[in-house]
């Protein structure tokens, strides 16, 4: 089953499932937060495409972000791309890496669609995307074991972590976490896919699909979700521990190798194509789970601090 939140002809947005090359909608105002708290996509999935509100093709619907994650964690999963940044960010990878997937916390009123125009972060001249999964977690639970994590998992969909890196390497050595680096925009879409989908494709602690980025058509990132070193299972074992994971949590995975600028730049600067600007298209693509088609655009003025900064 794949999930999507489009604009609906009749005004406003709606959730809606896709069936042969059209959107099935659910009535208006029943978003997929509301689907995932009601606890069984499947039965909903059913019942809507045997009796839509509305049917509309795919090709000729606006997508949105498909839900309003009610939080979003982004773990560490795929090592590599840490090792290939870690002298450039400061951020050596060290034995803990190893014995547990570190996290942080990311804003959610940044979540914006599969194709909305994405503004640069003030007072950044670094600006980056970063290739991602992310796991939507559709069962609650706390203190969730290993051998049960996947079945709190809803679906996954393409999670790109727009980052600031300059700013970003102003604030790591504070020790506080990303801050304004990864603060004005979070993408998630185009549609969120159930797992039962991408289970002829499992292999290791993840599936074996590739995940590719382009800018203005040129690849330049190349991955496998399959080589992760921390599947989803044990980012949700670590994340619920001592706390409740809700309905509507999202929990990304991390960059998948080669999968910034910012590695490019910090394995290569010599060669390096420079950072996003103003009229770059970046295109992120993962196998089964669809497209993210995304153009850069100015961001706002920073206003100034007391301080002058």
């Amino acid at each position: 089953m794949r999930f999507v939140t489009y604009e609906s002809p009749g005004g406003g947005d709606r959730a809606g499932v896709v069936d042969e090359g059209r959107v099935c909608g659910f009535e208006p105002g029943l978003t997929l937060l509301d689907l995932l708290d009601r606890g069984d996509l499947a039965r909903d999935a059913e019942h809507v495409v045997a009796s839509p509100s509305e049917v509309v093709p795919l090709r000729e619907v606006t997508l949105r972000a498909p839900l309003e994650p009610r939080s979003l964690r982004d773990c560490a999963g795929f090592l590599q791309h840490l090792r290939n940044l870690s002298a450039t960010a400061d951020m050596p990878v060290d034995d803990r890496h190893l014995r547990f997937p570190p996290f942080y916390f990311s804003n959610v009123a940044a979540v914006i669609g599969p194709y909305d125009d994405v503004p640069i972060a003030p007072d950044s001249t670094m600006f980056d995307y970063e290739l991602e999964i992310a796991a939507v977690i559709g069962k609650a639970g706390a203190n969730i074991p290993l051998a049960q994590a996947e079945e709190h998992i809803a679906g996954y969909l393409i999670l790109c972590d727009w980052s600031a890196r300059d700013l970003q390497l102003n604030e790591m050595p504070l020790r506080l976490g990303p801050g304004k680096g990864k603060d004005t925009a979070n993408t998630l879409g185009p549609m969120l896919v159930t797992p039962d989908e991408l289970e002829p494709f499992r292999a290791g602690r993840a599936f074996d699909l590739e995940m590719t980025g382009y800018v203005n058509g040129e690849l330049v990132s190349r991955g496998r979700w399959s080589t992760i070193d921390w599947g989803f299972a044990d980012m949700i074992t670590y994340v619920s521990r001592g706390t409740n994971l809700r309905a509507g949590d999202v929990i990304g995975s991390g960059t998948v190798e080669t999968g910034c600028l910012f590695e490019h730049y910090s394995i290569d600067p010599r060669n390096f194509r420079g950072w996003l600007r103003p009229g770059d298209e970046v295109r992120l693509v993962v196998e089964q789970l669809g497209e993210l088609r995304q153009r850069v655009v100015e961001g706002v003025k920073a206003e100034r601090l007391s301080s002058g900064y």
